[in-house]
C-alpha cells in the first residue's frame, strides 16, 4: 500500500508542478503566453489518453508490468524536460511524457484489490484515491521553493529522480497480478477514443484562448462528440473492447462515473478560487496578495487532510458502505461551498474553507473506486477504475474552462490589470455547491443497487486463476447474457458479462468444484455446477429453454382455434401480436416488465376478451376464456398478476 501510494503521488505531482511558473516560461523559453499553456494542455492531454488505454492492458498483460511502463515513461520525459535548455518544443514534448504517468493510478487501485485482503482494500483504495489530491497540492509548494532557491530545470530532476525510486520500489514489492483477461486489445477503439478524447478535452483548455464561440473551439468539440458517437457502437461489436460499454451502462456504473465527473469538477474548483483569492493583490479589496510559496504552504493543509482521512474513509466504508461513504463526501461538499459564499474574506475563512471541502472531498474520491470494483467483473477491474479517473479529469478540465468563462465575463481593471470580481468567483462557489449536492442526491438510488457486491468474506482466498468458457444456443452464441460464478459456500467470486461470440472469462482463486449461473433476456436461467482444473476451461453452457408468454384461448364449450392475440401496453401502445393453433395455444415474446393488456379476438363469431396483467418476469401462462359478456381467467401459473377487466 506504501509503495503503490507515493507513486501515486509522484506521478499526480505533473499535474501543478510547472503552474506556479507558468507567468516565467514565457520569458524561460522565448515564447508567446499562449505557447507556453502548452506545458500544462499537453500533459492533460497525454494523461487522458494514456488511461484507457494502459488501464485495458494492465488487464490483459499484467497490472505491474504497466505501471513500470507508465513508471519508465514519466522519467524519459523528465529527463528530456532537464536536459531541454530553453527549447518549448522538447518542454512539451517532456510534459508531455510526464503525463502517461498519471495512468498508473487506477492500475494501482486495481492490483490492490487484486492483492490485498479485503478488509484491507477500503483503507488501500482510500490512500490511492488520495493521492490525486495529495501529489497535485504538494506540487505548488514545492514548485515555488524550487523556483525561487534552483534552476527551473530541477523540476523535471525531482520528479525523474522520484519516478525512479519509485520504480525499483515496484518491481521489489509488489507482485504482478495473476488476474488477466483475454483477447486481443482494441486498437481501432484506441485510436478513434483517443482522437475523440483530445479533440474535446482541446476545447475545453483552449477555448479561454481560442474564444469560447470560435470556430476551432467549437469545431474541436463537436468533431470530437462525433467520434464519440463512432466509438461506442464500435465497442458494442468488439468481441474484447478497449472499454465495455455495456458494463459501463449498468445503472450502477453509470451513477457512480457520472458522480465521478461532479466531484472532479467540485473539487478543482477548490483548489483553483482558493488559490486566487490567496494571490490577488490587495488592491483588489478581497485578494490577500500572497506570493507563490506562501500560497503553496497554506493550500497544503488541504491536501494531507486527504491523506489524513483515508482510515475514517475506509472505516465508514467498511462499518456501513461505500454508497455512504459517497453521500456523506458530496454532502460535506454541498454544504461548505454554500458556506464559502459567505465566508472567503479573510486567511482563516479561506484556508478553513479550503481543508472543509477536502473532507468532503477525501470522503467521495475513497468512495467512488470502491462502488465501481465491486460492480464491475474481477476482470475489469483496472479498464473500469481508468474510465472512472479519466471522468474525473474530465470533470477537473471542466471546471478549468467554467472559471475561465466566469472571470472573463465579470472582470474589473485595477492599476492597468485585470482582475475577476469577488462575485465571480464566488458564484463558481455556488456552481460548485450545487454540482456536488447533484453528487449526493445522485448516491441515494445506489442504496437500493442490487449491482454493487458485498465485500466477501475474509477468509475467501483472492483469484489467482482465469476460468473461460461459452454460453450458446442450438450452436449460436447468446447475447446479453451474464455469468455469475460462486464457491462452494455460495460466496461470490466473479461475474461477467458475455461478449457478441458468447465468450466469457472470470477469475477464480484456483481449481476446484463452482456454480455457474447464466441469466440472459428472453431464457430461462441455468445453472451448473462445475469442476474446475488447472486448464480453467468450463464446457460450454447451453441454454435451450427461452421464457415466453403463453396461454390458451377457449370459450366454456372448448378452445377457439386460431384466434387472434394481441398484447398491449396499458398506456395504449401496441407491443406484440400472433394467432393461436389449431388448439387454442399462443405464444408471445416475453416483454420487459410493465402493466399490460392481452386481448384473444375470435374473428368466426367476432367476440373478444381482454385482461390487464402486470408482468414480472418469470413464465407466465395466462389463458383466456371469450363469452357473451365479460371475460374470465382460469387456473394459470407464472409471475403474472391479473386483474380481469370488461
Amino acid at each position: 500500500m506504501a509503495t503503490l501510494a507515493l507513486s501515486g503521488t509522484v506521478m499526480s505531482l505533473q499535474q501543478t508542478i510547472v503552474v506556479p511558473l507558468l507567468p516565467d516560461f514565457p520569458r524561460l523559453l522565448n515564447t508567446t503566453t499562449d505557447n507556453a499553456s502548452w506545458l500544462v494542455t499537453a500533459t492533460l492531454l497525454t494523461g487522458a489518453v494514456a488511461t484507457p488505454v494502459v488501464s485495458r492492458l494492465a488487464d490483459m498483460y499484467g497490472k505491474r508490468i504497466m505501471m513500470v511502463a507508465t513508471l519508465a515513461i514519466m522519467i524519459i520525459g523528465s529527463l528530456v524536460g532537464a536536459l531541454c535548455g530553453t527549447s518549448l518544443e522538447l518542454a512539451v514534448l517532456a510534459r508531455a511524457l510526464q503525463g502517461v504517468g498519471m495512468a498508473l493510478v487506477p492500475v494501482g487501485i486495481a492490483t490492490m484489490r487484486d492483492e490485498l485482503p479485503p478488509h484491507r482494500v477500503p483503507l488501500g483504495v482510500a490512500l490511492m484515491s488520495a493521492t490525486l489530491a495529495i501529489g497535485a497540492g504538494a506540487g505548488l509548494p514545492l514548485s515555488g521553493l524550487m523556483a525561487e532557491h534552483l534552476n527551473w530545470h530541477a523540476l523535471f530532476w525531482v520528479t525523474g529522480g522520484a519516478g525512479l525510486v519509485m520504480l525499483v520500489a515496484i518491481l521489489l514489492v509488489v507482485p504482478e497480478s495473476r488476474v488477466r483477461t483475454k483477447g486481443a486489445f482494441d486498437y481501432r477503439g484506441a485510436v478513434l477514443l483517443s482522437l475523440a478524447l483530445t479533440l474535446v478535452l482541446l476545447a475545453l483548455s483552449k477555448g479561454s484562448v481560442w474564444g469560447w464561440s470560435s470556430a476551432t473551439t467549437l469545431g474541436s468539440a463537436v468533431a470530437g462528440l462525433v467520434m464519440l458517437g463512432l466509438w461506442v457502437p464500435l465497442e458494442l461489436r468488439v468481441p474484447s473492447p478497449l472499454v465495455d460499454v455495456r458494463t459501463a451502462a449498468r445503472p450502477s456504473v453509470l451513477l457512480v462515473n457520472a458522480g465521478s465527473v461532479l466531484m472532479g469538477f467540485a473539487m478543482f474548483i477548490n483548489m483553483l478560487i482558493s488559490t486566487q483569492l490567496l494571490q490577488l493583490p490587495k488592491e483588489t479589496g478581497y485578494g490577500l496578495g500572497l506570493g507563490i510559496v506562501e500560497t503553496g504552504l497554506w493550500m497544503a493543509p488541504s491536501a494531507v487532510i486527504f491523506g489524513l482521512l483515508a482510515p475514517v474513509s475506509a472505516e465508514i466504508t467498511r462499518r456501513y458502505s461505500p454508497q455512504m461513504t459517497l453521500f456523506l463526501g458530496a454532502t460535506v461538499m454541498a454544504v461548505s461551498y454554500v458556506g464559502r459564499a459567505f465566508f472567503s474574506h479573510t486567511l482563516f475563512q479561506i484556508v478553513a474553507g479550503s481543508m472543509i471541502v477536502g473532507v468532503g472531498t477525501s470522503l467521495a474520491y475513497a468512495a467512488l473506486p470502491t462502488l465501481i470494483m465491486r460492480a464491475v467483473p474481477v476482470t475489469e477491474t483496472a479498464s473500469a477504475n481508468g474510465l472512472n479517473t479519466l471522468l474525473r479529469s474530465i470533470g477537473t478540465s471542466t471546471s478549468s474552462a467554467t472559471v475561465a468563462a466566469v472571470v472573463t465575463m465579470s472582470a474589473t481593471q485595477i492599476g492597468g490589470s485585470v482582475f475577476p470580481t469577488f462575485d465571480a468567483l464566488m458564484s463558481t462557489f455556488w456552481i460548485a455547491g450545487f454540482c456536488a449536492g447533484i453528487g449526493a442526491v445522485m448516491a441515494i438510488p445506489l442504496f437500493r443497487m442490487t449491482d454493487f457486491q458485498e465485500s466477501g468474506d475474509d477468509d475467501w482466498p483472492t483469484p489467482t486463476m482465469m476460468a473461460t468458457g461459452r454460453v450458446v444456443t442450438s450452436g449460436d452464441p447468446v447475447g446479453q447474457a451474464v455469468v455469475t460464478v460462486l464457491g462452494p459456500r455460495g460466496e461470490h467470486v466473479d461475474w461477467s458479462q458475455v461478449d457478441p461470440a458468447g465468450g466469457y472469462a472470470v477469475a477464480v482463486p484456483g481449481p476446484g468444484p463452482y456454480l455457474v449461473v447464466v441469466s440472459a433476456e428472453g431464457w430461462h436461467p441455468l445453472s451448473r455446477l462445475v469442476e474446475l482444473g488447472e486448464e480453467g476451461h468450463i464446457q460450454p453452457l447451453l441454454i435451450t429453454r427461452s421464457t415466453d408468454l403463453t396461454g390458451s384461448v377457449g370459450t366454456p364449450e372448448g378452445p377457439v382455434a386460431h384466434a387472434g392475440i394481441v398484447l398491449t401496453r396499458a398506456t395504449g401502445e401496441a407491443v406484440a401480436s400472433t394467432r393461436a393453433d389449431a388448439q387454442g395455444r399462443y405464444s408471445l415474446p416475453l416483454p420487459p416488465p410493465d402493466h399490460y393488456v392481452i386481448t384473444a379476438v375470435d374473428r368466426r363469431r367476432a367476440r373478444s376478451a381482454s385482461l390487464a396483467v402486470a408482468l414480472h418476469g418469470g413464465t407466465p401462462d395466462i389463458d383466456l376464456v371469450i363469452t357473451d359478456d365479460a371475460p374470465t381467467m382460469s387456473a394459470a401459473e407464472g409471475s403474472a398478476d391479473r386483474e380481469p377487466v370488461a
